[in-house]
């Protein structure tokens, strides 16, 4: 019986083919006739086998579906998962060799598939980068991930990189032409991309290198797995009851360790174990005790894996569910070996239907998101429309500019938020938000061009103010140099914008010189001299000497007056006794037997002669200017209120509101003879 299955294995190896794919879909109803003729190879999936068990592949086992489901599968942009082999679970019989053959998708295409990103995603992710800063991303990714799994990302890093170096070198042309150069002689070469192109070195290396790598290792696997085959054989023809049930269980545990083999291969190999495994069983009925106990042990792993396809039902993702169905698809297959053979249609019926429901709940998701295809399309070309009716052309500023940037991001997010597309769907349409994106765009980059010539501008203007001020900080000429500093800190006002890196430096130079200067100046102007300590000593003592009752008359006063400016101006240290005897003077004028006018006049002039005693020149040409402007405007309301009187020319003298008017005027009168006393005053002294 084994050597008639050893032949059986044989016409089958020559018949089969290798592995089935999406090309012979159109041929399944055959195939299939075939396979059930052929028991030795598909009659029944009882023994456990082994793929690949590298954690970094991250494989997955993708069970056939229909061709129809597997053209719904396609559509699906969220799911980004190769689908092979396809056949309807719908046609599931009673026999284990009715069961798909599961395909396994080349590693390193599957890991490139699986870490294939949206392609929104990639031109959102680089397209806004510097040179600079797209290098350092590039740079990154060499160190932080595998070679492996970065293809579609540095493909997205070169489109950027090229597309604005290229910009970069067109301008430099353009600049270099205009300069009067010729075209020939023209040359540019930049740090940034001598970097850029040893980092892309680095990853062809690296990418040559793993894959050359993987070749090797899939045929040396393979070499491994046709090895353990022999051994298998040999264990059968030579079998030792006391041992060969534990050799079997070595073979068993040394195929799992073994990494993937070439995909061409896979199905071969597989099968030919299968095979071998079947005829061991065979040979196992000599010793009931150890297959009735695995027979026992395999039973409970497969009810637990129906149990959990069951309870996959109950999930709402379906592309989760779906997954994990994959994972139990690949146990029940490889790591769990055969049932009895009375209860194996029994589990396998289970198990179908579990996954059927798996899968119908599939492709009534795919049914639904395929029509809500045209909704989503809809709003995604209003949102193409706004961005092309946006208005720009008002933008004067940076804040307007940022307001528009802001209106557009929204846009953006509503555009992505509308939903997915598939890639043949997707592609004209993301063509077309990108065309309206780029128009913005240009505009936007057109201002920010000009606007870094006129910061580059304003930042000499800056650089100026500061040269000007650190070589004015250490002056003595306080007057002079102090009116200097106001005008450069009026001028650095004025002063737009300048490049953000240097902002913050710029600023604490400038405001460094500008406080150096001040410190001094307010530390020597509140510093008394020995001059000053010898007036602010007389003016204490002789403060201290007054006594009220003493001048009780004008004359008195008047003296009192010139006697205090005779002592002369100090700093402003000196101020307190000056308000100390002006209130003084206050008090005793207040006493005195003089009107009112006459007392403001008094008053008047003892500040005055203060300032005068202090050669305060300054404050002596304000007074002059407000006095005039009080003369002015007492003028002005005398002419006006005369005026308003010609109004009442038929009234009597005695009117309520021709008296009011007269009053005004007298008033009026008065306060202009006091300013104008005070303006002869300030004109008879010698300043």
């Amino acid at each position: 019986m084994l050597e008639s299955k050893d032949d059986k294995i044989k016409s089958s190896e020559n018949k089969e083919p290798i592995a089935k794919s999406s090309k012979t879909k159109n041929k399944k109803n055959t195939n299939t006739k075939e396979s059930v003729k052929k028991p030795v190879v598909n009659e029944k999936l009882t023994d456990p086998t082994e793929l690949d068990n590298v954690s970094d592949q991250k494989d997955e086992m993708v069970v056939e579906e229909s061709v129809d489901s597997a053209k719904a599968i396609k559509e699906d942009s969220d799911s980004k998962e190769e689908i092979v082999n396809t056949q309807d679970t719908s046609g599931i019989d009673n026999e284990e060799n009715k069961l798909e053959d599961v395909a396994k998708e080349d590693v390193a295409k599957e890991d490139l598939e699986k870490e294939k990103p949206a392609l929104e995603e990639v031109i959102i992710a680089y397209d806004k980068l510097s040179l600079e800063e797209l290098a350092d991303s590039l740079e990154k990714l060499l160190e932080t991930q595998k070679v492996q799994h970065i293809k579609s990302t540095v493909e997205a890093i070169k489109s950027a990189f090229n597309i604005k170096f290229g910009s970069l070198l067109a301008e430099k042309k353009e600049a270099f032409l205009a300069e009067g150069g010729n075209t020939i002689d023209f040359q540019y070469s930049s740090p940034v991309k001598s970097r850029y192109n040893k980092l892309l070195s680095v990853y062809k290396k690296d990418r040559d290198a793993y894959y050359s790598n993987l070749e090797k290792q899939l045929k040396e696997n393979l070499e491994k797995r046709l090895q353990l085959i022999e051994e298998l054989k040999s264990l059968i023809e030579n079998a030792d009851t006391k041992t060969m049930y534990k050799s079997f269980r070595d073979i068993q545990s040394t195929w799992r360790a073994i990494g993937p083999v070439p995909k061409t291969k896979y199905n071969d190999t597989w099968k030919i174990f299968h095979h071998h495994v079947e005829r061991f069983y065979d040979l196992l009925h000599l010793s009931n005790d150890f297959r009735d106990l695995d027979f026992k042990n395999n039973l409970e792993e497969k009810l637990k894996l129906i149990q959990k396809a069951e309870d996959l039902a109950e999930i709402e993702d379906v592309n989760v569910a779906f997954k994990e169905l994959q994972k139990l698809h690949k146990r029940w297959k490889e790591d769990v070996g055969p049932v009895a053979r009375e209860m194996r249609d029994e589990v396998w019926e289970k198990f179908s239907a579990a996954t059927k429901i798996i899968h119908d709940k599939r492709h009534g998701h795919f049914r639904d998101m395929k029509s809500q295809y045209g909704a989503i399309i809809e709003a995604k070309m209003l949102v193409i429309d706004e961005i092309l009716n946006f208005d720009s052309s008002q933008n004067k500023t940076h804040n307007d500019w940022q307001k528009s940037i802001k209106s557009i991001e929204l846009l953006r997010k509503k555009y992505f938020d509308a939903g997915k597309l598939p890639y043949s769907k997707s592609e004209t349409i993301w063509l077309k938000f990108k065309d309206a994106t780029k128009q913005f765009n240009q505009e936007k980059n057109k201002f920010y061009k000009q606007e870094k010539k006129s910061q580059q501008h304003n930042l000499q203007e800056k650089l100026d103010l500061i040269k000007l001020a650190e070589s004015l900080k250490d002056s003595e000429e306080w007057e002079t140099t102090t009116n200097t500093f106001k005008k450069i800190q009026s001028d650095w006002k004025k002063v737009g914008h300048v490049p953000r890196k240097f902002s913050d430096d710029l600023w604490k130079k400038f405001k460094a010189a500008c406080n150096h200067y001040f410190d001094r100046y307010h530390k020597q102007k509140n510093t008394l001299s020995d001059e000053d300590k010898e007036i602010l000593d007389k003016k204490e003592a002789f403060f201290q000497s007054l006594k009220p009752e003493d001048y009780s008359t004008k004359a008195a006063v008047t003296k009192l007056m010139k006697e205090w400016n005779q002592f002369g101006g100090a700093s402003r240290n000196s101020r307190s006794v000056d308000v100390k005897f002006n209130k003084f003077v206050d008090l005793i004028l207040s006493k005195l037997s003089i009107n009112k006018d006459e007392m403001v006049l008094l008053k008047f002039k003892n500040v005055i002669n203060g300032y005068l005693a202090k050669n305060d020149t300054r404050k002596l040409n304000s007074e002059v200017i407000f006095i005039r402007k009080k003369i002015d405007e007492a003028v002005r309301e005398i002419q006006q209120l005369e005026n308003n009187l010609s109004f009442f020319s038929n009234a009597s003298d005695d009117n309520p509101l021709v008296k009011n008017v007269h009053t005004n005027i007298n008033n009026f009168k008065k306060s202009l003879s006091v300013w104008e006393n005070k303006l002869s005053y300030l004109r008879s002294l010698d300043y």
